[in-house]
């Protein structure tokens, strides 16, 4: 595991490695807040916590650098806990263990953290060195983006002074965002009255898993396998085939994550399961045909279970079968003048159908308001038709760009002058907590978000591309010693 410590820029690859030490899934800040206040305060600098929860650490100009804008350094310090089923882990607990592979740092059998370690690493690096110039420098290290933004909606006018914001939480190396989508949380509910189990039926446990998962703003475009939406499938031509019934459905526990792993327990009458394990088989090797270019090895399998205590209505069952095989999912629309770019999407992320209660949770995107409000419509729409109680909360406007920015011009300049060839310049199909910060301060903030390459966050496959960590870094670096003035 400490292989990762003979990486370079070291001094970036220490303070990635000492957070992985760190218990930081998101929901529980306790450990990290602690770690990151030490650090600040350990360096000699202004450190302190806000109502959010965000750390704030302050580091004055170098020697002749005073004249130059503020800069913000941002990252958020909470990270997706996600395994594989077969891994062993405690998120609020165990470290991650990291190794290396090729060109690829990768955790065993877990979400790596990179997302966004890596960036508050970089800012962690920027704040420790005594041979760097830049001017005044802000490090404001969120809390909990990953479940809500709730450090970047909670962080009060005038809590951060500077000029310039650079966010460190993008993903693709040589790239500059000057946009995101907005987001909204769709929460659907519905209670129902349970009923009893027949005598003489036997329980099965339906199981999907093996998808690739990912985030689902920036994978969302790759047509990866929803576990929601094929084990609906699924479910959906096992009611008519073996008149079943179910009693419980569990898939996804992420809203921001695609749903990598799915499982119901239906209940059978053993007169009517003959042929059903010849059906499963027949259907796992459907769909790994279905999805051979951008999924491997799914699995699909039916196993003895314990008998549930209670079934799901028929009724109930049929429509919320429904409403999962006809809700919106995936792509919706890309941006008509950027067609490579996705515009508006949503991700089926977590249902739950057991004890009674309906539960499923909906991450909607779009870098247009009015189409996500559309999107937003439409989800209501098909949840209203299958008698379910809708709830939003979480909305943010997406972060409109601005290509005359000052420090994209400079930073434009800068990377082409280190690296010899130009930066693209996009608009990033997530949120990003470039738009929420950005109106939380009223002095106005040019905003920019780069970072190292990373892929698959927000599932065990997350890995982070080594050599572009020390290009990452040295551009932050030169971005900093080439802040214009004030």
């Amino acid at each position: 595991m400490s292989t990762i410590l003979e990486l370079a820029p070291k001094n970036v690859w220490k303070h990635f490695y000492a957070l992985t030490q760190v218990p930081r899934p998101s929901g529980h800040m306790e450990k990290i807040t602690e770690f990151m206040v030490n650090f600040g305060k350990n360096l000699g600098l202004e450190t302190f916590v806000d109502e959010a929860g965000n750390v704030i650490i302050r580091k004055p100009a170098t020697p002749g650098m005073e004249n130059r804008k503020g800069v913000i350094l941002q990252a958020h310090m909470d990270m997706v806990p996600q395994k594989n089923n077969d891994t062993v882990h405690d998120f609020e607990n165990d470290p991650i263990e990291t190794y290396i592979d090729g060109d690829w740092v990768k955790a065993k059998g877990t979400t790596l953290g990179a997302d966004n370690g890596l960036g508050v690493a970089a800012i962690m690096a920027v704040l420790e060195a005594t041979d760097l110039k830049h001017g005044p420098l802000e490090a404001l290290i969120t809390k909990d983006e990953e479940t809500g933004m709730f450090g970047a909606f909670g962080l009060k006018p005038g809590t951060v002074k500077g000029d310039i914001l650079l966010n460190l939480d993008s993903e693709d190396e040589g790239e500059l965002y000057i946009g995101c989508a907005g987001g909204l949380n769709i929460a659907a509910t519905l209670e129902y009255k349970e009923e009893e189990v027949p005598q003489g039926l036997v329980a099965r446990k339906v199981v999907l898993k093996g998808l690739r998962g990912g985030h689902s703003g920036l994978e969302i475009n790759e047509g990866r396998g929803n576990a929601n939406k094929l084990l609906a499938r699924v479910l959906h031509d096992l009611l008519i085939e073996f008149d079943c019934q179910l009693a419980s459905y569990e898939g996804g526990n992420l809203r921001n994550a695609i749903p990598r792993e799915a499982s119901a327990v239906l209940v059978f009458n053993p007169e009517d399961m003959e042929g059903l394990e010849e059906y499963i088989k027949e259907y796992e090797a459907q769909i790994n045909s279905e999805y051979e270019s951008i999924e491997k090895d799914v699995v699909l399998k039916i196993e003895e279970t314990e008998m549930p205590k209670a079934l799901v209505p028929e009724e109930i069952q049929d429509n919320m079968i429904s409403m999962m095989m006809a809700i919106q999912n995936g792509v919706m629309r890309m941006i008509p003048t950027i067609p490579d770019t996705v515009e508006t999407s949503s991700n089926l992320a977590i249902v739950t159908i057991k004890e009674g209660k309906v539960d499923v949770r909906i991450l909607a995107r779009s870098s247009c308001d009015t189409m996500k409000e559309f999107l937003a419509d439409s989800l209501l729409a098909c949840f209203s038709l299958a008698g379910m109680k809708v709830e939003t909360s979480g909305g943010y406007s997406g972060w409109q760009p601005n290509v005359n920015s000052p420090i994209l011009h400079a930073m434009k300049a800068s990377y082409e002058k280190q690296f010899g060839v130009a930066p693209a310049v996009k608009v990033i199909h997530a949120g990003l907590e470039c738009a929420i910060i950005g109106a939380n301060c009223p002095q106005g903030l040019d905003m920019i978000s780069f970072g190292p390459t990373l892929r698959s966050p927000h599932s065990p496959d997350e890995r982070a591309l080594i050599p572009t960590v020390a290009k990452f870094y040295d551009f932050l670096v030169a971005t900093l010693e080439q802040t214009p003035e004030k």
